[in-house]
């Protein structure tokens, strides 16, 4: 190889400086405990930047090695500083990670070496008080450091004490816990990452995350998990474990806008003729009301009590979907003559079963008084249009019925 002269200077000069010093994991951390024996680093430590890609790390053969000096650095910054009056002090800054803005966490402190240290002492003492500060912060972060599936438990507690989310939001949510613990339950808090999060989603998204279709969730779904998440996430923050959420900007993947399936006139018309012939009175009257009024199906659990629960039976009292939604209703004189011969009919009931009966206060209920479960008419309709061969669209497609004949 032929270089020149400016070449053969730069070669030289190049050699005479210090090589960096390149050691395995386990090579640093010994060398770190020479210079500092008290230093309040641990091997596990110096396993997460490395892990983290908070430094490089060069494969050598079957060996992983790292620059010394630079993990030395990214432990604690020192920066000598001299006064006008030729004090000498040392800043030492200390990375405490990054924000999701990209923006550095840093902390920093001002040493002043004693009167009377030599530059060996002072270095000494420098190292040990920049270490003892670097540990201060990981022992403060060790401390609050919890699992995602161990918060979570927590929130979910916290929540249903104050209730701050009602009943039904609640349920959506535990419903969705099992997965995302199988993902990140036992992640640290401060160590999940977007990356991960949006990854996870997307996972939800493929052929098979849907155990009844075989494919994957629809985007609404998804966006259930990804609000439990965020939840967790915001209550992390107000305890201090994180200072960003992470799942701020996770997006679920758009799935296929499927057109409403909504009763025609003739199909609702064979439908009331049918139950008007053939179903008993409670359900006569109850689907009476979903498809002259327009009502959902949470809106059948009708009662004059404000709050009402039963565990067994999974259902509850709430407020309605939307603020529009609490309204009086104007019902005709033949809704009025059903709802009376129905509680003419719930009357005798009551009295036949006596101290069986469960009193509710609900309209719709089941054989002994207890509330009719919200998925028990669904179920009903769908096995009599199937007897009776009429079209079976589900029950919110009367509310969409009702909209298109209201407009």
């Amino acid at each position: 190889m032929i270089v020149n002269n400016s070449e053969q200077s730069s070669i030289t000069s190049t050699k005479t400086e210090r090589l960096p010093r390149m050691r395995t994991l386990k090579q640093a951390y010994e060398l770190l405990k020479e210079e500092d024996p008290d230093t309040g680093i641990t091997m596990k430590e110096i396993r997460r930047i490395v892990e983290n890609d908070e430094i490089e790390v060069y494969c050598v053969g079957r060996k992983k090695l790292i620059n010394v000096d630079l993990l030395f650095a990214k432990l604690a910054q020192i920066t000598e500083r001299i006064s006008k009056s030729g004090e000498v002090s040392y800043l030492i800054r200390v990375s405490l990670g990054y924000e999701m803005s990209g923006k550095q966490i840093t902390k920093s402190k001002t040493w002043r070496p004693e009167p009377g240290m030599n530059p060996k002492q002072v270095k000494k003492e420098l190292n040990k008080v920049a270490t003892l500060f670097e540990a201060s912060f990981e022992r403060r972060e060790i401390s609050r450091r919890v699992k995602f599936k161990d918060l979570a438990e927590e929130w979910f507690t916290l929540v249903t004490q104050t209730k701050e989310l009602n009943v039904s939001t609640i349920e959506q949510m535990q419903s969705c816990k099992q997965r995302v613990y199988d993902a990140i339950g036992n992640r640290y808090v401060d160590d999940i990452t977007y990356r991960q999060l949006q990854q996870f989603i997307l996972s939800l998204s493929k052929d098979g995350a849907n155990l009844h279709t075989g494919k994957g969730l629809a985007g609404k779904t998804q966006k259930h998990f990804i609000t439990f998440i965020s939840d967790v996430m915001n209550y992390a923050i107000r305890c201090e474990i994180i200072a960003d959420n992470p799942c701020r900007n996770v997006t679920a993947v758009k799935s296929e806008t499927k057109e409403k399936d909504i009763y025609s006139v003739d199909e609702v018309a064979a439908i009331l003729d049918a139950l008007d012939e053939k179903a008993p009175l409670h359900y006569h009257l109850l689907f009476h009301l979903l498809i002259f009024y327009g009502l959902r199906r949470g809106d059948m659990s009708i009662n004059r009590t404000s709050q009402y629960r039963n565990s067994r039976t999974g259902t509850y009292t709430s407020t309605p979907k939307t603020k529009t939604s609490k309204r009086i209703l104007k019902i005709s004189q033949s809704t009025v003559r059903l709802m009376q011969l129905y509680q003419f009919e719930q009357n005798e009931q009551r009295v036949k079963l006596g101290d069986q009966w469960v009193e509710t206060d609900r309209l719709f209920i089941g054989w002994n008084g207890e509330p009719l479960h919200p998925n028990t008419p669904y179920r009903w309709l769908h096995e009599f249009c199937d007897e009776q061969e009429l079209a079976f669209k589900g029950l919110h497609a009367f509310r969409h019925a009702y909209a298109t004949k209201s407009t």
